[in-house]
């Protein structure tokens, strides 16, 4: 009997029409015959009214500071989870079908003890594997799990995802359905390109750099655990009717599915372009050039959990001096700014100079590794658009580039047409 686990984001959870919807989706499947367990978000807006309830109590009580407690804080905003997991448990038991729900805790879902930020340790599924193999749904909060110190632990935002994902590594489960507010992974944004289209499959290397580089289909650490557990991932939309032509189909259901590349006959040479809005450029001038100088830079930047991501140096022609640039996000540059300002006589530089207001683009794809020429197809297409580019990485199956925020729409249009993904 196939194994399944279904999730469902916050605007498919959004008000009680749309969760009797998602309660329509599990009955389907389990009609099929299929064990079930479903991990749900908190309804649409209600973590951020609870984390604006969290963050209001200090200032309203005058604390001379506005910190507080972080276990506090996770024992707050775990509740919208617990309320949307009961109110589908109810749908489901309503229409016919056993379910229960379960809060993380309960499972047992160990984490390690970073308050909002919890990472994943283990999951014991035996129990709700029992329940599953007498037919009862379990409908289990997302986000969410026990620390070690007893108490809930959250896993930051986004990290209902990642529950599902390792959930159903943990059950042993043949597929972790993604559901949302989109029908699956498209080629680039569709907003920006009405010609993306939506890719049947993609790899998990690809849908990691994709969500790592600005798509916002998926959580970064789910896509890690599935690669990571071999734990295939369809991601598909909950706004579809349940009982629409080919939506009960197990092998090919209508969405994207995110496996290992092996399954994929046809590899294009680039799968999609993916883009990151609002990143800065931060430039250390003249910054003396020897052993230590990076660590001594990027250490107190890492310690105060700055992500920096670009990095290119430029060195003087007697190698005594070096420009030292890099990416951090836009809401970070002060922040960055004062610390390197403090390390400034220990590193030696001359001068700092910060610019926000950049995008980065990335073109992204598993066929790269046997392809030359993809990053001067890249090059010369933006040229002849006129576009400048500021900065370059690239890995085996990724290159980004760092350009102005006013051209990212040409720059993604132009990319996505050069490469041959508007063609069907």
């Amino acid at each position: 009997m196939p194994r399944l686990v279904m999730k469902f984001g916050g605007t498919s959870v959004a008000d009680i029409a749309r969760i009797h919807n998602v309660a329509r989706h599990v009955k389907r499947e389990v009609d099929a015959g299929h064990e079930v367990a479903v991990v749900v978000s908190a309804m649409a807006g209600k973590t951020n009214e609870l984390v604006a309830l969290a963050r209001e109590m200090p200032r309203a009580t005058g604390a001379s500071s506005p910190f507080f407690d972080a276990r506090e804080y996770d024992a707050i905003v775990a509740s919208g989870e617990q309320v949307a997991s009961g109110l589908l448990a109810i749908a489901l038991q309503s229409i016919g079908i056993d379910a229960r729900s379960w809060q993380g805790w309960q499972i047992p879902i160990r984490t390690d003890n970073a308050h909002g930020a919890a990472r994943i340790l283990e999951i014991d599924g035996s129990e709700i594997i029992r329940r599953m193999g007498l037919g009862q749904v379990a409908v289990v909060t997302g986000f969410q799990g026990l620390a070690p110190d007893n108490r809930i632990a959250t896993l930051g935002r986004g990290g209902s995802d990642t529950s599902a994902v390792a959930l159903a590594a943990a059950l042993k489960a043949d597929r972790c359905d993604i559901y949302t507010d989109v029908d699956g992974v498209y080629t680039t944004d569709p907003r920006i390109e009405p010609k993306a289209r939506r890719l049947s499959k993609i790899s998990f290397e690809e849908m990691l750099e994709m969500a790592s580089q600005g798509a916002k289909v998926l959580q970064v650490r789910s896509v890690e655990l599935a690669m990571v557990h071999k734990v295939r991932t369809f991601v598909r939309s909950s706004f579809e009717d349940p009982d629409a032509p080919g939506m009960g189909d197990f092998d090919n259901p209508p969405g994207t599915l995110i496996c290992d590349e092996e399954e994929i006959v046809e590899q294009q040479v680039v799968t999609g372009i993916a883009y990151a809005k609002d990143e800065a450029q931060i430039s250390l001038r003249r910054v003396a050039d020897r052993p230590g100088v990076s660590a001594g830079i990027f250490g107190p930047l890492a310690e105060a959990n700055i992500n920096v991501d670009m990095i290119v140096q430029n060195v003087s022609e007697d190698g005594s001096k070096t420009d030292i640039t890099f990416t951090v996000p836009t809401g970070d540059v002060e922040k960055a700014v004062s610390i390197l300002e403090k390390v400034r006589e220990s590193v030696g530089f001359d001068a700092i100079q910060s610019e926000s207001g950049l995008v980065k683009v990335s073109v992204i794809g598993i066929g790269m590794r046997s392809h030359a020429g993809v990053a001067a197809t890249a090059f010369k297409a933006l040229a002849e658009k006129g576009i400048n580019i500021r900065a370059i990485t690239t890995s085996e199956i990724k290159i980004s580039i760092l350009i102005d925020g006013p051209y990212a729409e040409l720059a993604v249009r132009t990319l996505h047409s050069v490469y041959g993904l508007d063609k069907h």
